[in-house]
């Protein structure tokens, strides 16, 4: 049975008006469209709305409908043009379509000055085409991500790289992301390097503590979540199984498993893990729980982006639920590790860091590559650049390592 919460949580402090910026100004139209788009695009929403010379309107095109709402809220945002595109059981090209003419529209209406979208999702792709069709520029955050194979992720891979190439700036989240966009015969000029701004929103978070969402079975508890598309079917078959093996063979292990409602998931999971000891299955969580939940963790597996980059900055060991990753960052620094959607290579690695505190020392004090949680305050400048407005100082190049006071990882293992 998967577990309820409440209602969503909404910071103090953060009412909204139609216009924070003013009547005048040049309008920044930025759009989202899922949890992730609203949790990385909230910092830059909120330093747009205290941006002098700019305008800022949020667009949601709703393709993920509560998860998008409460995550925006966690924010304080409401989207001042809901597109409502969620539709039960549409396929890829149905959403494209209905994307790219809803948000025709909403360009039209809202005659925006510059677009902004954050990742690689349909609403992203879509976003980045009818500005160009309209002739209005276009920015990517999160600019650069590849993994190199055409359909790992599917369809997000295909979606940055286009998006890329429709693309007037980008600001990258590393420098690796930028040598990734150069490669592709980017201009230079156009790439900005300024951290990832997943970074940011985990810093605003951090100030903001709340209860767990679910009290955990025992101290040792790995947070997990998967919902790509890519793991689908068997392989989220092999994730539940490695699962469940985790907890019978280790009595110290729980597993809190916050499920997505997507058709594709929820029945697999419900049924392989329902019911077990020591297993939590729990509806999506707002932001802020979230985080919370990831502070609490021993570890993390995760099929997601953003918990790849969240996980490490809160001194986290991370295990990756795919085979490729467009973060290759902190595989290389040894704080997260690709294991795939398979049994036996989830079970070892799980077992390594349960049993080897040196090696879960090293997974979890590794600095996080991906930025100072200062991306937003070097992006908007970026644009008031754009129009010819001065910005005034900022916080300089960037990226440096953020460090939010992460648990110290001896607290997981018995003296």
């Amino acid at each position: 049975m998967i577990v309820s919460r409440p209602a969503m949580i909404r910071p103090a402090g953060t009412d909204r008006t139609m216009d924070d910026a003013g009547s005048s100004g040049r309008v920044v139209a930025c759009v989202v469209g899922t949890r992730p788009e609203a949790v990385k695009m909230a910092p830059v929403i909120l330093r747009l709305r205290r941006a002098e010379g700019l305008r800022v309107r949020v667009i949601s095109t709703g393709q993920h409908r509560e998860l998008l709402d409460r995550a925006l809220a966690d924010f304080g945002i409401e989207a001042d043009r809901d597109l409502g595109l969620m539709r039960p059981g549409q396929g890829l090209a149905e959403i494209t379509a209905r994307a790219l003419t809803a948000l025709d529209g909403a360009f039209a209406a809202e005659s925006p000055d510059f677009v902004l979208a954050q990742g690689d999702t349909t609403t992203v792709l879509a976003s980045a085409l009818t500005a160009y069709y309209r002739q209005i520029p276009f920015g990517h955050v999160e600019a650069g991500l590849r993994t190199g194979q055409p359909y790992r992720p599917f369809p997000e891979e295909k979606n940055r790289v286009l998006a890329g190439h429709l693309a007037a700036v980008h600001f990258a989240p590393t420098p690796q992301a930028r040598l990734n966009l150069l490669r592709e015969g980017i201009d230079a000029g156009s790439i900005h390097v300024t951290g990832n701004t997943g970074i940011d929103a985990l810093r605003l978070a951090a100030g903001r503590p709340v209860p767990l969402p679910v009290e955990p079975a025992t101290g040792r508890m790995i947070l997990v979540t998967a919902h790509r598309r890519e793991n689908f079917g068997a392989p989220m078959l092999e994730i539940c199984a490695a699962l469940r093996l985790v907890v019978e063979r280790d009595p110290d292990l729980c597993v809190v498993f916050p499920v997505h409602p997507n058709p594709a998931v929820r029945p697999t999971v419900e049924a392989t893990l329902g019911g077990l000891a020591r297993v939590h299955l729990i509806d999506p969580v707002g932001y802020l729980e979230f985080v919370a939940l990831m502070r609490a963790s021993f570890l993390i597996l995760t099929d997601s982006g953003g918990v790849q980059e969240e996980g490490p900055s809160l001194g986290k060991p991370v295990l990756v639920l795919r085979d490729e990753t467009e973060r290759p960052e902190a595989v290389a620094a040894g704080t997260v590790r690709l294991v795939g959607p398979h049994r036996d290579p989830i079970l070892s690695a799980v077992e390594a860091l349960t049993r080897d505190v040196d090696l879960y020392r090293r997974s979890a004090t590794v600095a996080n590559p991906y930025g100072d949680g200062h991306a937003a305050e070097r992006i908007v400048p970026v644009l008031q650049r754009h129009f010819g407005i001065d910005p005034g100082p900022g916080p300089g190049p960037g990226p440096a390592a953020f460090d939010p006071a992460p648990a110290d990882p001896q607290a997981h293992f018995s003296a």
